[in-house]
């Protein structure tokens, strides 16, 4: 009775208390009929929210408009519970539905239990988040909802401390937003929980953090996941002190529905007045229906276990309250169940016959198609064997529908007349198909709006004649002093990047200007830089995530990889952030700053456009076009260009470079030299070299590896020269290959060599220490000579002698 508010009638409190419970068994029986769904092959694989059921009911009563969700995946009572998805949409979800609007959260690009509500219209332009409930949407490593779980909290506090932000009604009132979070008990034990958890409680954000605790990871129990098998107990460290710092610890179990109902209640109350971070300690959960359709939990339980579990079932002990409550008679429990059961036994018909419809419709026009067609060739048995064998499919999928028409067409006689139409007709039937499903699958990588970067277009930098010759850091402060400016949504955040204004000054008196908020220091916790971003651009901030040298990125690669890259697809153009990573590499000294892994980096984060600019100008100019689209971006400065001359722009903030355009730096006639970021430099070291031995060499800088050369000038170059080098630092095999890839094979311009085409790269190992540690593990001027001239020397022998060799 703790729990009800002294507002309430006790008709409207017990008209409560019965909703809850019929919501807790409308899910309960979603996760028993979508396990079922699994099991009889009408879905892949299922993960459902069974036991955790009374406790997220609990924590949704405080959930508001405006609020974030960063969750785990067995939420689906959290969600139904919010109102922010339907029994209907759980099991689209689980068929794979792509139609979005049976589908919202993601039309059909995550699997199951795995939500997101969508922050963007049709256009791509903002819906007013204050106005409707948030969830970012999920990814399925674990503990990786973490970091972005702090932007979102990280968010409010702008929204609040900042009053230039308090006109953006849009996306927060003042701050009043929880950013609520949601983990497994076992996923504590993961790096991006604690980093997190750290983070909140440096930055004191409204973060609310619930630990679902059934005790066990899959099959592993919490003795070998958590020290004191606590986790409460191991982060009472981190508990408030007399000063306010520190977050506040609250325990229930998870089948005690007064008590969490209270517990909640209290505690995101003060989490959204004071911005104070809370963790609530679920304990005492259950999981009846064991981790996922992939096992059984009778393996690895006890039967002792499984008992308690039984006894101490979520639903069964909030129904024994309800009865000791005497707030309804017993049978209009049972009708409650039983209503329960009916709702989710029709949801499922109206999501299966929604799923299958089209996909039956589209086989029955393709089987006609082909029956319509008469011819007395041998190959029509084959014909007649393929299409009767699709009719035999129970439940088809389009997979089974393009696969029988490609093998149709396969055996289609060329000389028959009468078979002739349907080939022409089977070809258009197939193209169409083919190209509904790119847009049912494969769309949406990056931005399909009309802020997209391939529409933002360039603008030269303006010099004039006093236009002064600075350090390029320079360039770069005062360009970022223009954006700021411009940008009242804009701030950035980083190891060092407040106070000293950054490790290279390219940010320097930017705090004292702009204020701590918007040029910040953190901690060094590159996952959650990452994930700070990452939550503030859902939110409609614009972030530049500071990391401060480029190896340090693989701390957050994961993040990056996982939750940033797949943003947009995974939600359908459901949800953007554009979030800009900046950070700098190339060739310093040592292992950890040489700043060159980039194929780990282009192979692992497509839908994040890779910048890799030679000097601070063209940064400068990357940074301005990004700021005017709305996709993500890493941007990685070129370490050893801070101090090196560069003139000043006279319209600085406005000139902008073009992403996936090339710029050729010197014209020539022989061969094309292709690189980017710092081997520029050296390039141009070689080219002057080269010209010496009478080669021409023309020089082209890619500035951008994703998008790469979407123009194809590249290509024109070969066409002149009909030789081409690959030139970086990354390891062999690494980004030279990647350029390679797609200069000759996806320009085609392999058609057009003379000679083979080369790569020139670092060795296998990361740099030696020291300046000839560089020289002899990196590629250097003289080794792009060398390459260089010998492909000459290949078609000419009498010019080029050998040098190096007899």
């Amino acid at each position: 009775m703790e729990a009800k508010d002294d507002n309430l009638s006790y008709e409207d409190f017990t008209s409560e208390v019965l909703e809850d419970y019929r919501i807790a068994n409308i899910s309960r029986q979603l996760s028993i009929l979508g396990r079922k769904e699994v099991l009889t092959g009408k879905a892949k694989f299922g993960i459902f929210g069974d036991g955790k059921e009374i406790a997220q009911i609990a924590m949704a009563k405080s959930f508001k408009k405006g609020d974030w969700r960063s969750g785990y995946y067995r939420d689906q009572t959290f969600m139904l519970a919010s109102g922010m998805l339907t029994a209907e949409e759980f099991f689209a979800q689980l068929f794979g539905e792509t139609q979005l609007d049976k589908n919202p959260a993601n039309g059909g690009r995550l699997m199951n239990n795995h939500y997101a509500s969508r922050s963007l219209n049709e256009d791509g332009s903002w819906k007013n988040l204050t106005e409707q409930k948030n969830s970012s949407a999920d990814i399925s490593p674990t503990a990786g909802q973490m970091p972005r779980l702090l932007g979102l909290a990280y968010a409010s506090k702008l929204f609040r401390e900042n009053k230039e932000l308090h006109q953006f009604t849009n996306f927060s009132l003042k701050g009043n937003e929880v950013a609520f979070g949601t983990i497994g008990d076992s996923s504590t034990s993961e790096g991006h929980f604690w980093e997190t958890i750290n983070a909140a409680g440096v930055l004191k954000v409204p973060m609310a953090m619930s630990v679902w605790d059934d005790g066990w990871g899959i099959s592993v129990p919490n003795k070998y996941q958590t020290t004191k098998q606590n986790i409460s107990e191991v982060l009472k460290g981190f508990e408030q002190d007399e000063n306010g710092d520190g977050y506040l610890i609250y325990k229930a179990k998870g089948w005690d529905y007064p008590a969490l109902c209270k517990m909640y209640a209290e505690g995101v109350e003060l989490c959204r007045r004071d911005h104070v971070p809370v963790l609530f300690h679920v304990t005492e959960m259950t999981q009846p229906l064991g981790h996922s359709t992939s096992g059984s939990h009778e393996r690895y339980k006890t039967k002792e276990r499984l008992e308690w579990e039984a006894n101490f079932d979520p639903i069964k002990k909030m129904r024994e309250w309800i009865i000791s409550m005497e707030l309804i008679e017993i049978e209009k429990l049972d009708e409650i169940e039983a209503e329960a059961e009916e709702i989710v036994k029709k949801a499922r018909q109206a999501a299966w016959k929604s799923f299958t419809d089209p996909i039956k419709k589209e086989r029955d026009q393709l089987i006609k198609l082909v029956e319509e067609a008469g011819c007395n060739c041998k190959k029509t048995d084959r014909i007649n064997s393929i299409t009767s064998g699709l009719k035999k499919v129970i439940h088809p999928v389009r997979k089974d529908n393009v696969s029988a028409a490609k093998k149709i067409l396969r055996h289609i006689c060329s000389r028959c007349e009468s078979f002739k139409p349907l080939k022409s007709q089977l070809q258009v039937w197939l193209k169409n198909t083919i190209e509904e499903n790119e847009e049912r699958y494969s769309s949406h990588l990056y931005s399909e709006t009309g802020l997209k970067i391939s529409n933002i277009k360039p603008v030269a930098p303006v010099y004039g004649e006093k236009s002064k010759t600075v350090n390029g850091r320079e360039v770069l402060r005062d360009n970022f002093e223009k954006l700021f400016t411009k940008y009242p949504l804009l701030l950035t955040f980083g190891e060092d990047t407040g106070f000293i204004g950054g490790v290279n000054q390219s940010l320097e008196g930017m705090q004292e200007k702009f204020g701590e908020l918007r040029v910040t220091d953190t901690g060094i916790r590159e996952a959650t830089i990452l994930g700070q971003g990452i939550g503030l651009a859902l939110r409609g901030l614009r972030p530049i995530a500071e990391i401060q040298y480029f190896d340090y990125l693989l701390y957050a690669l994961q993040t990056m990889s996982d939750d940033l890259a797949t943003m947009q697809y995974r939600t359908k153009g459901g949800q953007k952030s554009p979030v800009i990573i900046r950070t700098r590499g190339h060739r310093l000294e040592g292992i950890w700053h040489s700043g060159s892994p980039l194929s780990m980096v282009i192979n692992s984060i497509r839908g994040v456009h890779v910048c890799v600019p030679r000097n601070m100008t063209v940064a400068a100019g990357l940074y301005n076009s990004l700021l005017e689209s709305d996709e993500p971006a890493l941007v990685i400065e070129p370490l050893n260009g801070y101090r090196l001359k560069e003139k000043m722009p006279e319209n600085l903030g406005e000139f902008k470079t073009a992403l996936g355009v090339p710029e050729v730096l010197n014209e020539g006639s022989d061969i094309t030299l292709v690189t980017y970021g710092s081997c520029v430099r050296i390039a141009e070291d070689a080219v002057k070299q080269l010209k010496d031995f009478d080669i021409s060499v023309e020089l082209i800088d890619v500035q951008t590896l994703l998008p790469f050369d979407v123009n194809q000038r590249i290509l024109e170059s070969v066409k002149k020269t009909n030789r081409i080098v690959f030139f970086d630092e990354d390891v062999p095999g690494g980004a030279t290959a990647f350029m390679m890839q797609k200069v000759l094979e996806d320009q085609k311009a392999y058609f057009y060599l003379d000679s083979e085409p080369k790569t020139i790269t670092a060795k296998d190992h990361r740099p030696a220490y020291g300046t000839d540690g560089d020289y002899f593990s990196n590629p250097n001027a003289e080794d792009v000579f060398e390459v260089i001239y010998d492909i000459m020397r290949e078609s000419n022998p009498n010019k080029f002698p050998s040098i190096y060799t007899e």
